[in-house]
């Protein structure tokens, strides 16, 4: 409420999301605490091994056993038997072949979990165990790992003269970990049959619509026998649910007629989904006397795991942005993606791009030192502006505010050192009552600037469509863009709110039966599904105004909405809206598509990015270099967001996303030895706490909007991920004098010896 008692809603405005509450008291309703009539429970046998020849499958010990009521395996698919988000390459069940740990290879269907997870146990598998390709740079001679063969893409970037050449040459070889999503809330789903033959699957799925189709093939079913319902989504950082899941419980509750669910364990959500890609970089930086860039060369391999996946947008994000935001006048990229017998990688925020922009601002650090420049002086002579061109030869056309966000992130003033403050006081790396001494303690400040794009690339058609439905004084919008977290539901209010004058604005859930609007994505459903919703509500809007606008003689332009009412230019009309809609019914669905993108060709050239967003961040790090360990004190951080939709969330998401990339930076890394995931749970895999957050500073969000974007606004989580990692990495090497050339930083690599 203002201070008049008026409603305060609209763009601009921090509205709380319709949820927090649901979701703060545990009464929010996620697909685990999901119930149902006869319900069975499902279990997954998965592989030890991460590469074997299946020799035969028994599964007569499960069948035999009381209160089991079905087994599925490969033979049992009656559609397609692979699957894939982009590529179908994956098998719902291994049948010949064991390609990865954890790989499925039956599920059983039982009338109490505990009997259903024995029931899998008892499932006698021979496996000719087989030796394991998990060194990508391996796979590219290795015997076929797939029937799609070891390489699943590569890029060759050519741009400018090959022979250009700097007078001052850095070189490095950089190695990125595996990230996992690590989401909140385990990976659930519930299966019930349908009378018609089909079936019903309720999850916590980002893009339904795929989901319905990978299963309908599968299941042999056209896409109209198969719902998707989206349940409660804890919240997501890349593909929130893996099909693996939902699949093999669609078949089981087609076979039994009964429904069925199953709730992962933390050990298979980390042996079934997707992480960040590992990669591995190799770049040399050509600059001039000065400091201004020449050429950019750069080999850039992503180990895709066992299957592709999204490996191949991956690896365009990668090539693309291989140089960062500077201008390069010459830029040669080699970037491959291949299969090996790791864990899947797939989609995880900011992929591609991370991995990138650790490796190009170690370069920049390496370049600065060598030239005696201070490493902000370096980038400002080199940072990228509207009008300039990158190196897949597409014009950067929205607003790029690079050596703005530098600027400001630079002035910001630095936090206090601790010695101001009683030794006692003093929060030292490692955490309270840490090993360390306060003498071998070493404050690093560090920089990174990070680019991501916005929306599907190289020519995918972003499309989504939105109902707004006005009835009694209250309006609805339906909207198949599912809220991962990024806040699309209140931002879908806001703007019917600020288009309509209306208080009361409800979001429908989220099923396959609504027309689809694509995977919660790269800010995807802030720009084309709240486009969407927008271009709906204005048509409603229209519908309201013109029999006023008939009455008085004038259009509907020169009517306006402001607080609930409805005023003219003139002031001769003055109404509310309630009073205007007693007694209506109005409707209108309305879609969005961004103008369209390229495919990079064979030169990794084209224009395959609708639009991009930057981020600038400084990091403030406490080091003790005795023992390796690293504290962040401090994360500046300066955005450009085109336009500030809802202030609180906006801060939140950019918050988050900076605790993400910290977390990738020290200490999140899914560890694997020959293939085998070491430690799938969260004790061996460390996620930052909020003991490890730092302090985080939003120092400046510059509103240039993107006039091509609906609101003009930019994409606000994926950026700050993508660019803290390297700015941690940055102040280490500030304050250790080490190359840091690995991520997650171990802490051999922040140890000074004397």
């Amino acid at each position: 409420m203002d201070p008049e008692g008026g409603h305060v809603h609209g763009i601009g405005v921090s509205l709380p999301q319709a949820d927090a509450r649901a979701k703060t008291e545990g009464t929010f309703p996620y697909a685990s605490d999901l119930w149902a009539e006869g319900l069975l429970w499902a279990a997954i046998l998965r592989s030890p091994h991460p590469h074997a020849r299946i020799v035969s499958i028994d599964t007569s010990g499960a069948t035999e056993m009381p209160g089991v009521r079905a087994v599925v395996t490969h033979a049992d698919v009656p559609g397609a038997s692979t699957y894939g988000r982009r590529v179908a390459d994956r098998p719902v069940f291994a049948g010949e072949l064991v390609r990865h740990h954890g790989e499925a290879i039956a599920a059983v269907a039982a009338d109490h979990p505990d009997t259903a997870r024995l029931a899998a146990a008892a499932i006698a598998v021979q496996y000719e165990v087989l030796e394991p390709v998990t060194d990508p740079e391996a796979a590219f001679a290795a015997e076929p790992l797939h029937p799609d063969g070891n390489l699943i893409r590569h890029i060759p970037l050519r741009f400018g003269d090959p022979d250009a050449a700097g007078e001052v040459v850095v070189e490095g070889l950089y190695r990125i970990g595996r990230q996992d999503t690590a989401t909140v809330g385990a990976e659930a789903a519930l299966a019930v049959p349908r009378p018609d033959g089909g079936v019903e699957i309720y999850t916590a799925s980002t893009d339904p619509h795929t989901d319905r189709d990978l299963a309908a093939a599968c299941f042999g079913l056209p896409p109209e026998q198969v719902k998707v319902v989206v349940t409660g989504v804890p919240g997501a950082t890349g593909d929130r649910e893996d099909p693996g899941f939902q699949i093999p419980l669609g078949l089981l509750a087609l076979r039994t007629g009964c429904p069925v669910k199953l709730t992962a364990t933390r050990e298979e959500s980390f042996l079934g989904h997707a992480h960040r890609h590992p990669t591995l970089l190799r770049y040399r930086h050509h600059a001039d006397a000065e400091g201004r860039l020449v050429k950019v060369e750069a080999q850039i391999l992503l180990d895709a795991g066992a299957y592709a996946d999204s490996s191949s947008e991956s690896l365009a994000a990668a090539v693309s942005f291989a140089c960062g935001p500077y201008v390069v006048p010459h830029a040669f990229v080699e970037g491959w993606a291949v299969r090996t017998n790791n864990p899947p990688s797939g989609h995880v925020r900011g992929e591609g791009a991370m991995q990138v922009c650790a490796a190009y601002e170690a370069q920049m650090d390496k370049l600065a030192g060598k030239l005696g420049l201070d490493p902000v002086d370096l980038r400002m002579r080199n940072v990228l502006a509207t009008g300039d061109i990158l190196p897949i030869g597409q014009t950067v056309t929205c607003p790029a505010p690079v050596a703005e966000l530098l600027a400001a992130v630079r002035d910001f003033p630095l936090p206090e050192l601790p010695m101001d403050a009683p030794e006692e006081d003093w929060l030292l790396p490692g955490g309270p009552d840490g090993a360390g001494e306060p003498g071998a303690v070493r404050r690093g400040v560090g920089y990174a600037l990070g680019m991501v794009h916005m929306l599907g690339a190289e020519g995918t058609d972003e499309v989504s469509t939105a109902t707004v439905r006005v009835h009694d004084g209250v309006a609805t919008v339906i909207c198949a863009a599912v809220d991962t977290g990024s806040g699309f539901s209140t931002l879908a209010r806001q703007i019917v709110q600020e288009t309509l004058g209306i208080d009361e604005v409800h979001v429908a859930s989220v099923d396959t039966d609504q027309p689809p609007a694509g995977p919660a994505t790269h800010g995807r459903h802030t720009w084309v599904s709240g486009g969407a919703v927008e271009r709906a509500a204005k048509m409603v809007r229209t519908q309201l105004l013109q029999p006023l606008a008939h009455t008085f003689g004038m259009s509907t332009e020169l009517l306006q909405i402001n607080d609930g009412r409805i005023t003219s230019y003139d002031g001769v009309l003055s109404t509310t809206v309630a009073e205007t809609l007693e007694g209506k019914e109005l409707w209108a669905t309305a879609q969005c598509r961004p103008h369209p993108t390229e495919p990079l060709d064979d030169s990794g050239q084209g224009d395959a990015f609708v639009g991009l967003a930057f981020c600038a961040i400084r990091a403030v790090v406490d080091v003790d270099v005795e023992l390796g360990t690293v504290r962040v004190v401090e994360m500046a951080v300066a955005q450009d967001v085109g336009r500030v939709l809802n202030p609180a969330q906006l801060a939140t998401r950019i918050e988050a996303g900076v605790t993400q990339g910290v977390g990738a930076a020290l200490t999140e890394n899914l560890r694997t030895s020959r293939g085998l995931v070491r430690h799938p749970d969260l004790t061996g895999y460390a996620l930052p706490t909020a003991l490890d957050a730092p302090d985080i500073r939003i120092v400046k969000l510059i509103e240039e909007r993107d006039v091509v974007a609906p609101f003009g606004a930019k994409p606000a989580s994926a950026v700050p991920v993508v660019t803290s990692p390297a700015a941690v990495a940055s102040a280490v090497r500030a304050a250790t004098g080490r190359p840091v050339n690995r991520l997650p930083i171990r802490p051999q690599a922040a140890v000074v010896t004397a």
